[in-house]
Parts: structure tokens; sequence; C-alpha cells
């Protein structure tokens, strides 16, 4: 997967992904993700070199828990999450941890090719355009990877967990969407209060009902450990927002390594510059996902 990543994807050949570490806890660290009561808008903390990030990390849970009830003190919405790896961007050699060393072939490849984009292209201060953009590699990635050296069986799994993810970011955008219908309403803040529960129990029946339809799959069950809240959608806009625009910039520049280009372009714009070019390229995306496809075997498209 490691020389994968260097040889199909252009990913950095370097000493990540080379070295094992045993960490004997099961996350690397803890990211506490917080929102307003009544705004799925995230809190934001500022770093030096990483900038600024819609989520702060422990690498003790407990330290973490205690910091989220602070701020729940203070009346923000907080989830505390698990992580099972992350990035130093480069400036260090990152191993292989524990955490994530026993994931199924095609869920290790992922996170390989997900956390060496962002090696590639960061834009410090703007979560949402990073981890969308190693998010668009990981899919893109592992789909070529599983052509090339996957079986009937590990396709048929991949293909299982893209249609179960894909049914539960649907469940989680329309829950997105009610909630922010709800808080930019007129109706008074006892009443977004109540409305806000009602849509969260709402989105708790739903989920029974998908996970049921999946054969009692547990595998979205951690999501819902702590008690639902802002911080909870908030953080998975970080990860999905911009993930159509990326799958169209994918789709039109072909190649890896000239996606890659186009993408560096964009993190050197404003940020306010370049979401709005992400969008625009979602809305394009049916157009240039039909002109990718008639390209044959060597393009780089997005799944």
């Amino acid at each position: 997967m490691r020389a994968f990543a260097v040889t199909e994807l252009g990913l950095p050949d370097n000493g990540t992904f080379h070295t094992y570490t045993d960490l004997k806890r099961p996350y690397v660290l803890w990211n506490v993700v917080a929102a307003p009561e009544l705004s799925l808008k995230a809190k934001q903390w500022c770093f030096p070199i990483a900038g600024c990030v819609n989520y702060r990390g422990y690498y003790d849970k407990k330290s973490a828990q205690a910091f989220a009830d602070e701020l729940r003190k203070d009346g923000w919405d907080v989830q505390v999450a698990g992580v099972p790896a992350y990035s130093t961007l480069g400036w260090f050699n990152d191993p292989v941890l524990s955490t994530f060393i026993g994931y199924p072939e095609a869920e290790l490849a992922r996170l390989i090719f997900h956390e060496l984009a962002h090696q590639v292209v960061y834009a410090p201060g703007d979560s949402q355009f990073n981890e969308s953009f190693a998010t668009a590699v990981e899919e893109a990635g592992v789909e070529r990877w599983l052509a090339m050296h996957g079986d009937d069986d590990m396709r048929k799994l991949n293909a299982g967990h893209d249609s179960r993810e894909r049914d539960f970011l649907r469940l989680l955008m329309k829950t997105r969407r009610d909630l922010e219908e709800n808080y930019n309403g007129a109706a008074s803040d006892e009443d977004k209060r109540a409305k806000k529960q009602a849509i969260f129990a709402e989105m708790k029946l739903e989920y029974r009902t998908l996970r049921a339809a999946w054969g009692d799959y547990p595998g979205f069950d951690r999501w819902f450990e702590q008690p639902l809240s802002n911080a909870h959608l908030a953080a998975i806009a970080t990860y999905h927002d911009f993930v159509p625009g990326f799958r169209a910039l994918l789709a039109r520049e072909k190649t890896f390594p000239r996606f890659f280009k186009a993408a560096k372009i964009l993190a050197e714009m404003e940020e306010e510059a370049r979401h709005r070019a992400l969008t625009e390229l979602a809305q394009s995306a049916p157009q240039l996902t039909a002109q990718a496809d008639g390209n044959g075997g060597n393009a780089a498209t997005a799944p």
C-alpha cells in the first residue's frame, strides 16, 4: 500500500509509515470538537505551523474529557472522539500505529492515502478544505488500489462499506439541513432548543432503521456514544463538505499529479475564493465526470 501510494497516486516517497509503534491504547489521540448551542459553526483553535483547526487534540482521554466539560459549562455543544491516526504534515516520519494496523485491507489503504495526502496539500487554518481534500484522495486511491490488488471478497466488502457510509452521510446531511433551518428561523431560542432535541431524536430513530437495513451492522454506533449535539454535525462538515468539489476537480484534471497541482493553486487562494471555487466545481460535477469516463483506463476519476 505504501509503495502503491508513491507509484500510482504520486503521494510522498519519504519515511512516513515505514516503522511501527504499539501505543497500547485504542486511539492515538482524542479530538474535542465544539459548536455553539444554536449553530453548526465549529469553534476553532490556532497553533504554530498547523494554523487554525476545528478541533483540539489530546493524547490523554481524561484530559480531553476534562476540557470538554469546561466547554460545556460555558454553554458549548461538545463531542469527544477517538482518532486512530494523524499527520505531522511531513515534519516527522509518522509510524504505522497499533490503533489501525488491524483494519481490513481497504480501510487500511484509505487511512494511509488520507494521511499522506495531508503532506501534499495543506491550507493553514482551513480544516474543511484540508480534510475534504484528503478524503477525496483516499476515496479515489482505494478504488484504484482495489482494482489492481483487491479480490472479489475485498471489493464486495468495500462496496458494502461505501453503501453504508453514503446512507449514513445522507442522514447526517438531512439532519444538518433541518437544524440549520431551525436555527435560522424566527422562533424564540426556547422553541429552537425544543425543536433541536426533536430533530436529534428523529435522527436516532432513522439511524435505528438504517442499522436494521444493514443487517444490524454496528459500525456507526460509536458515533452515538455521547449525547448528540451540534458538535457532531460540525465535525462531519469538516471532512465532507468539499469532497464533491474535489471529486470534480480530479475528474477534470484526469491524473493525480495534475489534480495535486490544481489543489495547491486552490490552497494558495483566499479562503472565501477557494470555497467558492470548490462549490462551483461540485455543481459542474456531472459534466466533468462524463468527460472523464470517456478518457479510458488511464484517467484517475473519483468514485
